[in-house]
C-alpha cells in the first residue's frame, strides 16, 4: 500500500515504510548536503576562534544547521518543476526519489527550528542571523531569476560573522572589513554555483546576473570577488601570513584566467583554490572578528 506521498507502507516489515531508508537519503541529498556542511562547518570555526564557550558554539552550529538545511530544502521544492522540465533527474524531487511536499514540509521544519535556536543566541545577533536566512528564502523564491541574484548570497554570507559576533560577551560589532570579505565570498560562491548550470537556466527562462553575463564571462569574473575578499582579509591584519595569501590567490586568480582559454574548467578551480585561501584566513582571524 502507498501513501499519498508515494511511500511503500507494510509489507514486510509490518507497518515500517519499506523504502524509508532510500526516502532518507534522498531527503538528505535535496538540502544540498555540500554546500550546508560547508558552511556550518565554516561558522562553527569562526565561533571556535572568535572565543565563544561551548554552549555558545553548538548554539550557534545548530542555529547556522537548521538555517542551511531549510534554504536547501526550499531550493529544491521551489525548483521541483523547473528541474524536472530540464530533465535534471539526478535531483532527489525531479528524479521521484522524495515528493515535493515532504521536501517543502522539512523545509519549514528547519525554518520553525532555526527561529528560536537564533533567537536564544542573542536578539541582536539571532535577528542578523534571521534576515540572512530570509536572504537565501528570497532568492530561491525568485531573486535568483533577477539581475540582483548576487544580493542575497552577500547578504546571507556577511549576516555569518556578525552573527557570531554579536553573540560573544558585550554584544561586539564585527569588524567591517570581515564582513565585506564575507560579503565577497558570498557573490564568488553564487558565480560558482551557477556557472555549470547557466544553459540550462537559460532554457527555463532564469535570468539571474550570472545568466546575463553568460558562461564565459563568469569564468573570467569569478575568481575577482574570492581575491578581493582576500585582500581584505589579509589588509584588516597585517603581517606577512596575509600578504603571503593575497600574493598566492594573486597568482592563482591570474593563472586561471590564462588557463581559460583552453581549459574551461580553470577560472572555476583556480576561484575554489582563493576560495580556501579565504576560509584559512577568516579562521586565522577569527580572534579579530569584532
Amino acid at each position: 500500500m502507498r501513501d499519498e506521498s508515494g511511500i511503500v507502507v507494510g509489507g514486510q516489515l509490518g507497518g515500517v515504510p519499506e523504502r524509508w531508508p532510500r526516502s532518507a537519503g534522498a531527503l538528505l541529498r535535496a538540502c544540498h548536503p555540500g554546500p550546508t556542511a560547508v558552511v556550518t562547518l565554516l561558522v562553527a570555526g569562526l565561533t571556535v576562534a572568535a572565543g565563544q564557550d561551548g554552549p555558545g558554539c553548538v548554539l550557534v552550529t545548530a542555529a547556522v544547521l537548521t538555517g542551511q538545511l531549510s534554504i536547501g530544502w526550499s531550493n529544491d521544492a521551489v525548483d521541483a518543476v523547473r528541474d524536472g522540465a530540464a530533465g535534471r533527474t539526478t535531483k532527489p524531487v525531479a528524479g521521484g526519489a522524495v515528493t515535493a511536499r515532504t521536501v517543502r514540509g522539512a523545509a519549514l521544519v528547519a525554518l520553525a527550528l532555526c527561529v528560536p535556536l537564533s533567537l536564544l543566541y542573542g536578539a541582536l545577533a539571532g535577528v542578523v542571523h534571521l534576515v540572512g536566512v530570509a536572504a537565501g528564502w528570497a532568492y530561491n523564491l525568485g531573486v535568483k531569476a533577477t539581475a540582483a541574484s548576487w544580493l542575497p548570497y552577500a547578504i546571507g554570507f556577511a549576516s555569518l560573522p556578525a552573527f557570531v559576533t554579536l553573540g560573544l560577551p558585550g554584544r561586539p560589532p564585527p569588524a567591517w572589513w570581515v564582513v565585506a570579505a564575507a560579503a565577497l565570498v558570498g557573490v564568488g560562491a553564487h558565480l560558482g554555483n551557477v556557472l555549470p548550470d547557466i544553459a540550462d537556466d537559460l532554457a527555463a527562462g532564469v535570468r539571474g546576473w550570472p545568466q546575463r553575463l553568460g558562461p564565459a564571462a563568469v569564468r573570467l569574473l569569478l575568481p575577482a570577488p574570492l581575491v578581493a575578499a582576500t585582500a581584505l582579509l589579509a589588509l584588516g591584519g597585517p603581517g606577512a601570513a596575509g600578504a603571503l595569501a593575497l600574493a598566492v590567490a594573486l597568482v592563482t586568480a591570474a593563472g586561471g584566467a590564462l588557463l581559460g582559454r583552453h581549459r574551461p574548467r580553470a577560472p572555476f578551480l583556480a576561484a575554489v583554490l582563493v576560495a580556501v585561501v579565504d576560509v584559512a584566513l577568516l579562521l586565522w582571524r577569527g580572534t579579530a572578528l569584532a
